[in-house]
């Protein structure tokens, strides 16, 4: 929770090279010149200007996407990740908009455990790009999101899977 608390200090939008305003939170988006390296949750805070082209970009995506769930992606991500993770990743970012799946069918897919794939999942450094709000739990439960078992991000996850229509 001190992480959560620390994200709302003005100081915290200097640590980002844009944050997009969303309906009741924010992303902040890290890059350099060529590369996304993170998006971030946030609580909702003020939008931050662009401080580069691809922070531009990824505002004009981010953007796209929060008008219209059907919006596809296309912004440079940094390689980042164990292999494992990188694997779940993938299989993540397959799941079609307005659909999802649970932890467990990704593990079998994958011959691993569940709670091993909630692990990569809370560990996606490119959630929205990276659908990991579209893995619920065995029996359409929300489970988990980004770590957190409940509170702020687990109403982010909600509006993500309302505004997809799942």
């Amino acid at each position: 929770m001190n992480a959560l608390r620390q994200l709302t200090t003005p100081s915290a939008a200097a640590d980002y090279q844009a944050v997009v305003a969303a309906p009741g939170f924010s992303l902040g988006v890290r890059c350099d010149d060529d590369e996304i390296e993170r998006i971030v949750f946030l609580p909702a805070v003020a939008a931050v200007a662009p401080s580069n082209a691809l922070a531009g970009e990824s505002v004009r995506q981010l953007m796209a996407y929060l008008a219209d769930a059907e919006f596809v992606f296309g912004l440079p991500l940094r390689p980042s990740g164990t292999p494992f993770q990188r694997r779940v990743w993938q299989q993540i970012a397959a799941i079609p908009t307005h659909q999802t799946c649970a932890y467990g069918d990704i593990a079998k897919a994958l011959h691993n455990a569940p709670r091993a794939v909630g692990q990569a999942c809370g560990a996606n450094p490119f959630p929205v790009v990276v659908p990991c709000h579209r893995v619920l739990a065995s029996g359409g439960g929300l489970g988990g999101f980004a770590r957190q078992n409940g509170g702020f991000l687990l109403d982010v996850k909600r509006w993500l899977l309302a505004h997809e229509g799942c």
